[in-house]
Parts: C-alpha cells; sequence; structure tokens
C-alpha cells in the first residue's frame, strides 16, 4: 500500500489530483484497519520497559447503551516510533459501576493496532442508561490511569437536569490548563470541545511552553504535537472526568483554511490534501470518538448528533471542512455583495440538510448547536459613523446561509435553539436575530460564546474596546476578554451559563471567579441577567 507521500507523488504524476483517487485511497486504508483488526494480536502481557499510558485515558460519543473508551500506548510519545514496535498488541481492559472494579461489568482484550498508532477506540455497548461507571486498562505490567464516564438517559425519558461545559481554543504555548482543574471540580455530565485542540505552529521561545518541533505537516508531526497536547496532566484530567463531545476548527489542521483552500498563496492543492489527511488520521487516532468518523483520505465527517433524552438534543457540526472560500480575500469587510452571496456556504450542503433534517425531527426541549464561530453579527465601525466592517471567517461571511438558517428556526418553531461557540478567545453573549442589524424584529436563538483555555495567554479587560462593542451591538448582552470555560445548566425549565474566568494561566494556581450567569427560560426567546 501506498504512504501518503507516494500517493502526492502518484498524482503530481498524472498532471493533476484525481479527488476519486485520494478517496479511494482513504477507503483502501479502512479497510486495511479493519482488517488489521481480525490479526491475532498479541496477548496483553506484552512487557513494556515504561509506562505505555503516559497519554491517560479518555471517553466520548455516548448514547443512552454505549460509549467510546480510549487510550494510546506510546511510551516515548514525542519520538516517531513512540516506543513500539509496529505489530498489534493486545490491551486489557475492566469496566465497573464502582470505582475499587470489585464487580465488573465488561472486561476482555482488545487491539491497538500501529496503522492507529496504537490507539484503542472500544466501542463499549450493552450498558444501562444514565448510568456511571468506571474503566481503566492494563498491557503486561502496567495499568492506566482510572477514567469515569457516563451513558446517556433513556431516549424516552425527560431528565430533571443535565450539567455541562464547554470550552475551545488551548494554544499550549501560551498558557496553563489551569481552567481545566476548575472545571474538574464541577463534575460535569459531560464536555464539548468546540476546536482548535491543538495549533500548528513552529515552536516559540520566551513563551510559558514551547511546542516540540516545526510547524507540524506529516502524520508523525500531528502524532507528536496531539500527543505532546495530551501529555498535560491537567488536561489528561478532565478527559478522565467524564465524556467528551469532540469537533474542530482550523488549527487541528491549518490556520483559517476553508475546505480544500488555503490562507498561503502557491500552495499545491495536492499537497495540501495530504496534508489534511494527515491532520484527519491523527486527530481520530487521539480523540474518543467512533468508527463512523474515520476518516477516508482528506475527508472526515464529524458532524453528528447526542441526546441527553428528551431534555436536550445536541447538533454537533463542522463550519470548517465544507465551507466556500472566505469572502473579500478574507478581510473585515462590510456586508456587501460578497458576505451577501447565496452562493456561499458555511456548513455546505449536505451537512446543511442534515442539520435541517434534525431540527425539524427533534423531540427536545433545548436544541443545542456546539460549532466554531460566532453567530452573532458583530460590526466594528472603523470610523465614527462610517460603515461597520465584520469578520469575513465567521458567519456574517457567510450571511446569507445564515439568515437562512434563523428563517427557517424561526418558521418551523424550533423549541429553544440555542447556539454554542468557541474561536475568538473572547466571551460573548448574544440574543439572535434573522438580522441582527434589526433589534425590532423577533429574537429567534441565543448564542453562548466561550473564551479560550489558554490561547493569548491572560486576557486583558479593555473598557473602550468593551463599551464600543456594546454600543455598536445592541443584541451583545455580555463580552470579556479572559480565559475560561462555560458551565450550562439546563432544566425543563431554563438554561443557565455560568461564565468561569481564570485570572492567572501563565503560572500554576490561578483563581477562578464566575464573571456572569445568564438564563434563558423555556420557550421564551432572548437572554436575561441571572
Amino acid at each position: 500500500m501506498m504512504d501518503l507521500n507516494q500517493l502526492s507523488a502518484a498524482l503530481r504524476f498524472e498532471g493533476g489530483m484525481s479527488r476519486r483517487l485520494f478517496l479511494a485511497y482513504g477507503t483502501a486504508f479502512s479497510g486495511v484497519v479493519a482488517a488489521s483488526r481480525e490479526v491475532c494480536a498479541r496477548d496483553a502481557h506484552f512487557k513494556f520497559e515504561s509506562n505505555p499510558f503516559k497519554l491517560g485515558v479518555a471517553s466520548g460519543d455516548p448514547d443512552h447503551q454505549s460509549v467510546v473508551l480510549w487510550t494510546r500506548l506510546a511510551p516515548t510519545y514525542l519520538e516517531s516510533d513512540y516506543g513500539v514496535p509496529a505489530e498489534n498488541i493486545g490491551v486489557k481492559y475492566e469496566v465497573s459501576e464502582s470505582e475499587n472494579f470489585q464487580q465488573l461489568v465488561a472486561q476482555g482484550v482488545t487491539v491497538a493496532t500501529p496503522q492507529l498508532g496504537h490507539s484503542v477506540h472500544l466501542d463499549l455497548k450493552g450498558l444501562k442508561p444514565g448510568r456511571w461507571y468506571f474503566y481503566r486498562f492494563m498491557v503486561g505490567d502496567y495499568v492506566s490511569p482510572v477514567g469515569k464516564t457516563r451513558t446517556m438517559p433513556d431516549p424516552e425519558s425527560t431528565p430533571e437536569k443535565m450539567m455541562f461545559a464547554f470550552a475551545s481554543c488551548q494554544h499550549y504555548e501560551t498558557g496553563l490548563y489551569t481552567a481545566y482543574e476548575h472545571m474538574r471540580n464541577d463534575h460535569p455530565d459531560a464536555v464539548f470541545f468546540l476546536g482548535d485542540y491543538i495549533y500548528e505552529y513552529k515552536g516559540k521561545d520566551g513563551l510559558v511552553r514551547k511546542h516540540h518541533g516545526d510547524e507540524i505537516q506529516t502524520l508523525g508531526d500531528y502524532r507528536a504535537r496531539l500527543s505532546q497536547y495530551r501529555s498535560d496532566p491537567l488536561l489528561q484530567g478532565m478527559h478522565a472526568e467524564c465524556p467528551w463531545f469532540l469537533t474542530w476548527d482550523d488549527h487541528e489542521f491549518d490556520n483559517n483554511c476553508a475546505n480544500d483552500i488555503s490562507e498561503e498563496q502557491g500552495v499545491d492543492p495536492i499537497d495540501f490534501l495530504v496534508r489534511r489527511a494527515n491532520s484527519y488520521q491523527a486527530y481520530y487516532e487521539m480523540m474518543p470518538l467512533r468508527m463512523n468518523t474515520f476518516p477516508t483520505g482528506p475527508d472526515m465527517r464529524i458532524y453528528r448528533q447526542a441526546k441527553f433524552g428528551k431534555l436536550a438534543e445536541f447538533n454537533i457540526l463542522d463550519t470548517r471542512q465544507y465551507r466556500t472560500d472566505q469572502p473579500n480575500n478574507d478581510r473585515a469587510s462590510p456586508l456587501n455583495s460578497a458576505a451577501m452571496d447565496k452562493m456561499s456556504s458555511m456548513m455546505g450542503r449536505k451537512q446543511k440538510g442534515w442539520l435541517m433534517s434534525q431540527l425539524v425531527q427533534s423531540q427536545g426541549i433545548w436544541n443545542v448547536l456546539p460549532q466554531q464561530v460566532m453567530m452573532g453579527m458583530v460590526g466594528f465601525a472603523k470610523t465614527v459613523g462610517g460603515d461597520k466592517v465584520y469578520s469575513m471567517d465567521q458567519w456574517p461571511g457567510y450571511t446569507y446561509e445564515r439568515m437562512e438558517l434563523m428563517k427557517f428556526m424561526a418558521e418551523r418553531k424550533v423549541s429553544n435553539p440555542v447556539v454554542l461557540t468557541g474561536d475568538i478567545h473572547v466571551n460573548y453573549v448574544n440574543d439572535l436575530r434573522v438580522d441582527d442589524r434589526e433589534m425590532e424584529t423577533p429574537v429567534v436563538a441565543s448564542e453562548f460564546v466561550v473564551t479560550s483555555i489558554s490561547s493569548g495567554g491572560n486576557g486583558k479587560f479593555k473598557p473602550n474596546t468593551h463599551d464600543t462593542i456594546l454600543a455598536n451591538n445592541p443584541f451583545v448582552k455580555f463580552h470579556t476578554a479572559e480565559r475560561g470555560y462555560v458551565k450550562c445548566t439546563l432544566t425543563p425549565e431554563t438554561y443557565t451559563s455560568d461564565y468561569i474566568a481564570v485570572e492567572d494561566v501563565t503560572m500554576p494556581g490561578g483563581k477562578a471567579v464566575n464573571r456572569g450567569t445568564f438564563v434563558i427560560e423555556a420557550g421564551k426567546a432572548g437572554i436575561q441577567k441571572g
């Protein structure tokens, strides 16, 4: 089987890029991986010279009767072979409803394959709805840390409460992951991570920490960078606390990418897709994702749905992989004809159709859209009385599709829509209308935008900027520039968001403070201060 570098050369030799060939390659690779799991592996008595569980454990994508359990064997995770021979390794697992593992509900041996960087994605089935479980892995004399996970409630039930946290943007170099230390003390039912799990840049001196290596390009590069991030004990601890639902933004691959278009001029499109295939495979390997998200070459479907009984339905979006190129050369611009082009799309035709179908069929009291970039039409005035300009990388750059989605939710009377957003390293709380510039029109949905975990270092509050944003955008209810996360508590009657800020991420022990609480009442559009 060709590796990706050989594939790139072959495609270039043919005189152009054949996407069909690229997809065929990915399908063939998927078949090899599936077949490899049927091969008889070494049993779980394989002897490692040092701890192979240095990257911890994780769980994710639970439904009411199953969950994905994850680990990776990598005793030397920054090296090219990460300390594991290129053969299948058996990994024991144990699952219990008690932390002491006295009574097991599941046990067995799964296989870690070299094709997937010796990661484990155990789809554990046959569990009870709405239950917490403990799990661990074993190889030879080594036992992994204990993880805690849960299943979702029965789909026909209406739980009294759900509490989850959401976060984004954890640049390893610019700050510590102190927010996860505080988040773990909240004991959430789940975490939604909205993108920029890693950053692809070359390491820089003089920051809080330093990236390993140059800007990442190869599969080995992406594996090492993801492993460096996952080596952080606070991030590991939060992964071990509860299941995660993850989606990506641009930095998991390359800054400000739009579908298969680079932000840089002169990038060979074949090389760009080869790099994307590398990033997608490494991302799958390192995350607790189900096999149905497995990448096919440079394509990977990560948009999907999760349900917490009838209390909430979550439609997790991908606004990066399928979008058309940012209008106006991705420069902040007025909402001109390019931004209003009905052919421009953030979601792509297939994902948009899927989302609308899910919303129409929803039985959830709350319909939550965890996604990447801000939907609120926040404008910035360059001059007093001048035209406002908007970010073309965010939803205002795709205004026609954004307005189309708002109209759809209003006309179809989608129950209590809430948008969750990351990306921009600041907090916002927004009321969303079909056109946010028309304040006299009805509120359709609410948006909670979370700042970064660490990206940008300690955020600085700038009163002039803050006051100007609120004055120019009256639909904005809250805005701060600190690091942290958002804690959300849902009941059948209310949706409450607590904005938790970490006062210092440049040194250990930063305090956490609640900067604001915001409430939505079920059946009543619009955000209230708690």
